[in-house]
């Protein structure tokens, strides 16, 4: 093919999609929302909005063909906008959209040698990647899924995630209504887990039965040692896994939590790279890996998919707060891996947040439907433009 059109623009924007009850479930005791818009969850003492915060990545062709990405920016979404008006942006214009891969070892290389291989700036790549996959596709005629080596999966099974009720009754029964509906996988959050970890995991297995899969997420609430005892405690209810039970950054007591425990680990949801995720693969931290697109972009997400396979581990990819562009993204990603079971239903975000975007992409009857048509598949619906945000100002 010649001719092919290359990058004219990359602009990005902020989105901050009003919420009744914030991510997770309602206020905690102590818990609050400050001027900012934020609130501390005091349960892993980690910030979140009370909105549905993103940012949205717009590249646009020399022909005018668009691709759409989207990043990380529930926290200082300013600072990943930033680096992508300031720095990335500029740099790609004039690049061919079908070098994606090429593109962001590119622009990764920019400011590793000032120690930039994380956090933000990475957020910031990760978005980027995700709309040049999407112009690279739309260009060609092609949905993503396609370019990444093949499509195993025409459906991705899904978990869900969160079960946001004041009470054990009322997440039960939440539980319960997702099982008639086709679901039979669940996870909750230690973060809000407000009557006791064991006892909500002793509650949904003694209240749904044998026939569905529970897992919980720690929050990076313990030390190796406490995770390993809490752990002891929950595996008489069978976790299909137990996620990031002590903090990311403490490797050797990761993989001492995955040497002493036998129900499965889940660790990588923070981590942006391959070179992040190597060490823990290594020493063998964990069975199931969770890359976020959000962080890692397609072009990542796929060596640390394959990477995971060459250990002979699962990968279940994360899914947070966001539009649902990165979550489109993240499918076709998934249903191109041979090792990937399911992935995260966050039903309480991603239902809500459909009617703000243009896709096929859903989630019924315990599976998530990819999205259709060339590129990515989807694109934010005129409505989300009324939420806007302008840059430096507050939620």
């Amino acid at each position: 093919m010649t001719g092919i059109a290359k990058i004219a623009q990359v602009e990005s924007f902020i989105v901050s999609l009003p919420r009744d009850t914030p991510y997770l479930g309602p206020l905690g005791p102590g818990e609050k929302i400050n001027e900012r818009g934020y609130l501390v969850r005091s349960g892993n003492r980690a910030i979140y909005p009370s909105t549905d915060m993103s940012v949205l990545i717009r590249i646009t062709a020399d022909d005018g063909t668009v691709g759409w990405g989207e990043t990380y920016g529930i926290v200082a979404p300013d600072a990943v906008t930033s680096i992508i008006d300031d720095v990335i942006g500029p740099v790609i214009v004039g690049r061919d959209p079908r070098d994606a891969v090429v593109i962001q070892e590119d622009l990764y290389d920019l400011m590793r040698v000032r120690g930039f291989f994380g956090g933000f700036y990475v957020d910031a790549i990760a978005g980027v990647d995700i709309a040049v996959w999407d112009l690279f596709g739309k260009l060609v005629g092609q949905p993503v899924v396609k370019l990444l080596g093949g499509q195993r999966l025409e459906t991705v099974p899904a978990y869900v995630s969160g079960l946001p009720g004041a009470s054990l009754a009322d997440r039960l029964e939440l539980a319960r209504g997702f099982v008639a509906k086709g679901f039979d996988a669940f996870k909750y959050h230690a973060a809000v887990s407000f009557d006791g970890i064991v006892a909500e995991m002793r509650t949904l297995r003694e209240g749904l039965g044998d026939g569905v899969r529970l897992m919980v997420d720690l929050h990076w609430k313990f030390t190796a040692q406490e995770a390993v005892q809490l752990i002891d405690q929950l595996a008489p209810y069978r976790p299909y896994f137990v996620e990031a039970p002590c903090q990311p950054e403490d490797i050797e007591g990761q993989a001492h939590v995955g040497a002493s425990v036998r129900v499965p680990l889940a660790l990588g949801e923070e981590w942006r790279t391959v070179f992040e995720y190597r060490p823990r693969l290594e020493r063998r931290a964990m069975s199931i890996v969770q890359p976020e697109m959000g962080h890692t972009g397609i072009s990542q997400f796929m060596q640390i998919g394959r990477m995971a396979h060459a250990f002979h581990m699962k990968v279940i990819p994360h899914a947070s707060i966001g539009l649902g562009i990165y979550q489109a993204a993240s499918l076709h990603a998934t249903a191109a891996l041979p090792n990937a079971p399911m992935h995260e239903y966050q039903h309480s975000v991603f239902d809500r947040n459909l009617k703000y975007v243009r896709t096929a992409m859903r989630c019924d009857a315990g599976a998530f439907h990819l999205p259709e048509g060339p590129g990515l598949g989807i694109e934010p619906a005129p409505e989300v433009w009324q939420f806007l945000r302008k840059k430096g100002a507050s939620q």
